[in-house]
């Protein structure tokens, strides 16, 4: 499928990072289980969220380790799913899934209280940091010394996974006390990310010619593979010719695909984002006038 036949087990599902992931989801069914009490303030977590905490690590491992990652190198399309779901999708339903009693115990020691880590979790900072290290990366030029550089492409990557955390941190903050921005705040917080990724995917868009010689350089590709494959890169030159022969459509029209694929879905993102904060305003909007209501000393 997609000419994924062509590559071994091991290149397809990397098997370490596997092990890895599936670590991550064992620890933290027992912390939400078995080891709860040893955590203050700590509540049974309901389903939907331990659901949501499973789906973000697999989608997480997908597109950084498994099928999807290398599919990835072969499509521009696949790489901006990838970057969709990693970046876009992820971390909400990662700070979802995660409960406040958790988030309060790695994060409630004054340690995380240091100016650094107060500069940086600002919105302001945490969006554009987001913003520019997602531009930059797709900077032709930028894109290909990343993805051909393994020890760079892992930093960059973890750079901006932690980033992409930070900004979805600002609207779906689970604990009320640490929120930095009012609920209108955070409905025009989740615009303007959407506004501010739009001119590099514009570009891609609308470029006339391919832009990123991952997908259309032979040599380029080649290099890039040598890192999510097992053997020697020449020989995937003299096997396949470059990444044309895995994709069914042109370098420009997978280029533009991926631009347009990237956009919706994270519009897609963003429109659930903003009904889910909207309707949390509005319910608690109801649930405090109800509380006047009933309680006459409150007036």
């Amino acid at each position: 499928m997609m000419g994924l036949e062509y590559f071994s087990f091991q290149d397809l599902w990397s098997p370490a990072f596997m092990i890895f992931m599936m670590v991550i989801v064992v620890l933290y069914t027992f912390i939400i289980g078995p080891w709860r009490h040893h955590f203050a303030g700590s509540a049974p977590v309901p389903v939907l969220r331990q659901l949501a905490f499973v789906l973000a690590i697999a989608l997480l491992y997908l597109t950084q380790g498994g099928p999807l990652s290398l599919l990835g190198h072969l499509m521009f399309t696949f790489h901006m799913t990838n970057m969709a779901f990693a970046y876009i999708l992820v971390p909400p339903l990662l700070i979802y899934g995660i409960p406040d009693w958790l988030w309060r115990s790695m994060f409630g020691a004054r340690f995380w209280r240091f100016w650094l880590f107060r500069l940086l979790m600002n919105p302001i900072v945490s969006i554009l940091a987001f913003v520019l290290l997602f531009s930059l990366y797709h900077m032709p030029s930028n894109h290909d010394w990343i993805m051909t550089h393994f020890t760079i492409h892992r930093i960059y990557y973890a750079l901006l996974f932690l980033s992409a955390l930070a900004m979805w941190w600002h609207i779906y903050c689970p604990i009320a006390e640490w929120r930095r921005i009012s609920p209108l705040l955070r409905l025009g917080y989740i615009f303007m990310s959407g506004l501010l990724l739009t001119p590099a995917c514009v570009m891609i868009i609308f470029a006339g010619e391919p832009l990123f010689g991952v997908y259309n350089d032979p040599e380029v590709w080649a290099q890039a593979m040598g890192y999510c494959v097992s053997g020697d890169p020449a020989a995937l030159l003299d096997k396949f010719e470059g990444p044309t022969f895995f994709n069914m459509l042109s370098p420009i029209d997978d280029q533009q695909l991926g631009g347009i694929v990237m956009k919706l879905l994270q519009e897609g993102v963003n429109v659930a984002a903003l009904y889910t904060v909207f309707m949390q305003w509005y319910r608690r909007d109801r649930s405090r006038d109800s509380d006047s209501v009933l309680d006459p000393a409150a007036e």
